[in-house]
């Protein structure tokens, strides 16, 4: 007894770790079943959480899925949307193209005759420049003819003269002017024109010395340009002279003459370098015309003879009309009398009319059988009636 008691005895440390070991694996069993049961809660939540979720996602692919069936709808009407307005804006650019096409065509077909119109009016044009160029050619030959007829002394007077006679004739009728007159002293002046109411005739001299004011533009020096000065005003003053002394006579020629200066720059030069010889030719009563000056004064000269042709014509007009005064006179007293037998023969057939009526209504009476007094007639013109009835 004492020999198991001693063996319990031993055995007790034994049997407590026993138990000890057996209470550890009860908790260790415990702690596993309760590592288990919070997996399997845990296992549980992240399979409940994994469904959320899965359902969550599958929600998400659904909207996903809406959105991009939505978004293929979208697509495909804006593609449609875009085709169609691909094809409007194809159809619109051919449009537009079409009538750029056929603008550019009108252009291109307007230019063309724009071009041809100016290339037309160029080859006109030209034909004009080939025209003016003959001219030119021919203006040159004319000048050196020219020169020629200034380089002579003669020639160049008969340059004057023409000049002269050319503006006197085209302003002047006939019979108002004389070329080359002689007066009652034997001299021949270039030119007499008559004014109206004036027996005497205004003398025009062309024979302007033009030698020494060429000399003058050709002197290139100051000597040879103060001879040619001092040549100027004694030529210049020596015409002025013989003019005063030859064609100035009293009763025959005006008391003032021209000297026709046929150059309008020889003109100019005169009064603005020369004009002691201009006062000295005053003093002489000889005026420096240039053809221009000479021109106003044929104009005025015109007018002069159109007035006194007028003058002439008014004493015809005035005996025309006196007596067209005469025949309106003469024209309204026959009228007066004629108006006079109107008014009688008016008043005769009047008359007449009034006999008329009452033969008319005694007729009547008679087809009616009606004999009644018949009304007092009218006299005079009225007295034949009665005798009817």
């Amino acid at each position: 007894m004492d020999h198991l008691a001693l063996d319990f005895a031993a055995l007790g440390p034994l049997l407590q770790l026993a138990a000890l070991g057996g209470l550890l694996a009860l908790a260790l069993l415990a702690g596993l079943f309760l590592i288990h049961l919070r997996a399997g809660r845990a296992r549980a939540a992240l399979e409940a959480a994994g469904a959320e979720r899965q359902r969550e996602i599958d929600d998400k692919m659904a909207e996903l899925a809406r959105l991009n069936a939505e978004l293929a709808g979208r697509v495909q009407a804006s593609s449609e949307g875009l085709s169609a307005r691909q094809s409007e804006l194809s159809r619109l650019l051919a449009e537009r193209l079409d009538a750029v096409g056929a603008r550019v065509g009108q252009g291109l077909e307007a230019s063309a005759r724009q071009t041809n119109e100016q290339l037309a009016k160029l080859g006109e044009r030209l034909a004009v420049i080939d025209g003016a160029q003959a001219n030119l050619a021919r203006l040159s030959q004319d000048m050196l003819g020219l020169k020629d007829i200034l380089a002579n002394k003669q020639a160049r007077g008969a340059f004057g003269q023409g000049r002269m006679e050319a503006i006197v004739r085209d302003g002047l009728p006939v019979g108002a002017y004389e070329f080359q007159a002689t007066l009652s002293n034997r001299t021949r002046p270039d030119c007499a024109i008559r004014l109206p109411g004036d027996a005497r005739r205004l003398i025009v001299d062309a024979k302007f010395p033009l030698e020494s004011f060429t000399a003058l533009r050709e002197a290139r020096d100051e000597d040879a340009r103060k001879l040619a000065h001092a040549r100027v005003r004694a030529d210049v003053g020596k015409h002025v002279k013989d003019i005063a002394e030859r064609y100035f006579l009293p009763g025959e020629t005006q008391e003032i003459a021209f000297l026709f200066v046929p150059s309008e720059s020889i003109y100019a030069d005169v009064h603005e370098h020369f004009d002691d010889l201009v006062q000295k030719a005053h003093r002489a009563r000889v005026l420096f015309v240039s053809p221009s000056l000479l021109s106003m004064a044929i104009q005025l000269m015109q007018a002069i003879v159109r007035d006194a042709q007028m003058r002439e014509e008014a004493g015809k007009i005035q005996i025309e009309v006196a007596r067209l005064m005469e025949d309106v006179t003469r024209l309204r007293d026959r009228a007066d009398k004629l108006a006079v037998h109107f008014r009688q023969a008016q008043e005769d057939v009047e008359g007449v009319q009034t006999s008329a009526r009452k033969i008319e209504k005694r007729g009547e009476g008679l087809a009616r059988l009606d004999f009644a007094p018949a009304s007092t007639p009218a006299p005079s013109a009225e007295a034949p009636a009665p005798a009817l009835g």
